[in-house]
């Protein structure tokens, strides 16, 4: 995977902290209680909480280094180069808007065509991730019935760039925050037909933009 220039790195101005998995993974083990688990977190007492019952944290597994590599790691086998754009509810010379199988809230995805994660982004692709963020977030917010749009980026799955916009149900203040992709698993998917209908409504309003000027068109 290429590294695009953004500027002199961390690395280069100043000297690195190191963080120790081995040592963090002990110092955790070493506050497990008698039943040889880390406490509940703060979490499972707030309203958004999607879970109730009797609830464990999981033991730490043993850092595994290296880590194992992500799909489309290397670039061959990324299924989100592979995909064509007649896939894409939206495209444009450098990045693609997906709506992957319909799931239990209206779910996107911004993709660049180009094989890159968040790190080899140079200032263009960085500042046209910026606008495109504000015009998905638009775009799905002015759904009718959607109170509220959230955009994540995790990257342990994938190596291929993917931002995900997922747009909470309004009214459904149970959906708010955190919780809400772990409420996206949960619910009922959405009736197909809404889905497209919703995805065509994203792609048209995303469509209105083409030709209109933007910071770093390069």
């Amino acid at each position: 995977m290429r590294r695009l220039p953004l500027g002199p790195t961390l690395r280069a101005v100043t000297s690195s902290p190191a963080l120790d998995p081995a040592e963090l993974t002990a110092r955790a083990r070493a506050a497990y209680g008698a039943d040889g688990r880390l406490p509940l977190p703060d979490t499972v007492t707030w309203d958004i909480f999607p879970f109730e019952g009797a609830l464990q944290v999981k033991r730490l597994d043993d850092p595994v280094l290296p880590e194992p590599p992500r799909h489309g790691e290397d670039g061959t086998d990324c299924s989100a180069c592979q995909r064509t754009d007649d896939a894409y509810l939206w495209t444009d010379h450098r990045w693609r808007v997906y709506a992957p199988e319909s799931a239990g809230v209206p779910a996107l995805l911004l993709e660049p065509r180009a094989h890159l994660d968040l790190g080899d982004l140079d200032e263009t692709y960085a500042a046209e991730l910026g606008v495109l963020t504000v015009r998905i977030e638009r775009a799905l917010a002015s759904v009718p019935g959607i109170g509220r749009v959230h955009f994540n980026r995790w990257g342990d799955g994938g190596a291929h760039l993917h931002v995900w916009f997922l747009g909470r149900p309004e009214g459904m203040v149970q959906l708010r925050g955190s919780c809400l992709p772990d409420w996206m698993d949960i619910l009922p998917p959405l009736p197909e037909p809404q889905w497209t209908a919703i995805g065509r409504h994203v792609g048209t309003a995303l469509a209105a933009y083409d030709g209109v000027a933007a910071p770093s068109q390069g």
